[in-house]
């Protein structure tokens, strides 16, 4: 019995023990001009076993990769790509870079900033301070969030002017809800509050007068 622990381990299991084999041949091959022919005739078999590769980019550099891996970087063959050395395996990635905010209000995020240094850009007029307005209200939520507790809102002027080095400035607003943004929003909501009561009781009148007409 050819039991599988006794065999030559598999170094890529998906690709299964046949197209194993078949590299084990190809290297025991003597001359590169046959090595060469079957090393193609692989990466065909190989592509045709796995066609889910043929959606990604590169497919066909991605199976010359595994080729070399299952022949343990052992196979001398011309390949139409850079070949993969075993190095290049063990190789650690590049570190990425960590975008870090260098103030110590980190939990009002970047696109706080960013919106802070566009607010700056913009010339004075209702559309600016309707924009610092929201910024504010944004900056309070995100700190209720992160901190779990109610913030004034003169801390939130505080630190609004400090970010944007003193260009934004609203600590002559006693508190965000008179603001423009503020009186908007409330009544944008008691217009579509009064609109659902007043559906709600037309609607009962309605059934009412339908329900006396029915006992008539």
């Amino acid at each position: 019995m050819d039991y599988n622990t006794d065999r030559t381990p598999l170094l890529m299991p998906e690709y299964g023990r046949n197209i194993q084999q078949l590299v084990e041949h190809c290297k025991t091959l003597e001359t590169k001009e046959e090595r060469n022919e079957m090393a193609l005739a692989i990466i065909e078999f190989m592509g045709q076993r796995n066609p889910h590769l043929r959606d990604e980019e590169n497919y066909k550099h991605k199976l010359w990769d595994h080729l070399f891996i299952m022949a343990n970087h052992q196979l001398d063959v011309d390949s139409p790509y850079p070949v993969l050395a075993a190095e290049d395996l063990i190789t650690k990635p590049r570190k990425m870079d960590y975008p870090s905010l260098d103030n110590a209000y980190k939990f009002y995020g970047k696109s706080i900033l960013q919106l802070i240094e566009k607010a700056i850009a913009m010339e004075d007029g209702d559309e600016k301070e309707a924009l610092i307005h929201v910024i504010a209200n944004n900056m309070k939520k995100s700190y209720n969030v992160y901190n779990k507790e109610h913030v004034q809102d003169d801390v939130i002027f505080r630190h609004l002017k400090e970010l944007s080095d003193n260009k934004l400035d609203l600590t002559s607003l006693e508190s965000l809800e008179r603001s423009k943004i503020y009186y908007a929003a409330n009544r944008n909501n008691n217009n579509r509050n009064n609109n659902n009561s007043r559906n709600q009781n037309g609607n009962g009148r309605s059934n009412f007068q339908n329900h006396k007409n029915k006992r008539k």
